[in-house]
Parts: C-alpha cells; sequence; structure tokens
C-alpha cells in the first residue's frame, strides 16, 4: 500500500513540477513579447522625435513642398497615437512612405542635401531605421517563440486554462514588397 501511496505522490509532484515549469516558461515568453515590444516602441519614438527638426530644416529650404511635408507630421501623429501592435506596424509603414517622399522631394533641392544639419539628420534617420529593423525582427522571434509554446502541449492546455493568447507579429503589408514608382512621387 505504502508503493502505491508513494506512487501517486510521485506523479502529482511530478505534473504539478511540469505544469509550474509550463505555466514559467509561458509566463517568461509573455513577458520576453513585451519586452521586445517595448524595444520597438523605443525606437519608433526615437525616429519620431527626429521629424520635427527634419521638418524645420527641410521646410526652410522647401517652401513649396507643404504636401509631403503634411504626410510626414500625419504620419508621425499616427505613430505616436498607435496603441496595438498591428496600429504600430501600420503606422511605421505610413511613417516610411512618407520618408521616401520626402526624400524624394529632397532630390530637387541640391542645397538642402549639402546642409550639415540634414546630413546629420539624415544619418541619425538612417540609424534609427536600422535600429527599428533589429528591434522588429528580435520582437518577431520572441512572438515566435511564445505563440510556439502556446500550440505545444502541455501549453496549449494550461494556455487556454490561464488565459494566455497568442502575440501578434510585426508585419509588412504587401505593398512593402512593391518597388515604389518614384515619378508618382514627384508629380505629387
Amino acid at each position: 500500500m505504502k508503493k502505491v501511496f508513494f506512487a501517486v505522490i510521485a506523479v502529482i509532484v511530478i505534473l504539478a513540477g511540469g505544469l509550474m515549469l509550463s505555466y514559467n516558461g509561458l509566463a517568461g515568453g509573455k513577458e520576453a513579447v513585451e519586452t521586445a515590444e517595448a524595444d520597438v516602441d523605443t525606437m519608433l519614438q526615437r525616429r519620431a522625435d527626429l521629424i520635427p527638426n527634419l521638418v524645420s530644416t527641410v521646410k526652410s529650404y522647401t517652401k513649396h513642398e507643404t504636401e509631403i511635408i503634411d504626410k510626414v507630421l500625419a504620419a508621425r501623429d499616427q505613430l505616436m497615437n498607435a496603441d496595438t501592435v498591428e496600429e504600430k506596424s501600420e503606422a511605421d509603414q505610413q511613417m516610411d512612405s512618407a520618408l521616401s517622399g520626402l526624400k524624394v522631394v529632397v532630390e530637387n533641392y541640391p542645397e538642402l542635401k549639402s546642409d550639415t544639419t540634414y546630413v546629420g539628420l539624415m544619418d541619425e534617420l538612417s540609424g534609427s531605421e536600422n535600429r527599428i529593423s533589429v528591434a522588429r525582427k528580435d520582437y518577431n522571434e520572441a512572438v515566435k517563440a511564445y505563440n510556439t509554446r502556446l500550440v505545444k502541449f502541455p501549453g496549449n492546455v494550461l494556455g487556454s486554462m490561464l488565459g494566455f493568447e497568442k502575440a501578434s507579429y510585426f508585419e509588412a503589408d504587401d505593398s512593402a514588397a512593391d518597388t515604389p514608382d518614384v515619378g508618382d512621387m514627384l508629380a505629387e
């Protein structure tokens, strides 16, 4: 009888230990996703903080290019007000598009392209974009690891019982694969 009792206790301890490990893995994965999302937010904020100085510099040279400047500012506002990963991803794409348009417009102003303030801001912007790319990659890797735990046993059972939900990837939209038509940007 004692052997059966100890066997039952051993099974209960093993199951409880397995459940604790699974829960800790899910909780740690969720925390890693949230940390990676905060890193993306920090990089997006850094880039957004450069926009007012960039717009100010461009405005001083381009008096008649208000439409593209308005697009850049609107994209910045959208980014600053984004809450969900999906909204941030959409706002980031709008910002990329607006900045691409701005770069095309700047090509028409050689004196602006040689302005040291503009060149410095563009270097910082380029560095920010590289950091955003790395942060998005790290975020998506954390999401993949977390979501994988949620679909594997016992994480799928424990996750659904405890309310763990899949995290969303930071995705580029379908237009990111398209080559932009520079002629259309210049016509605007």
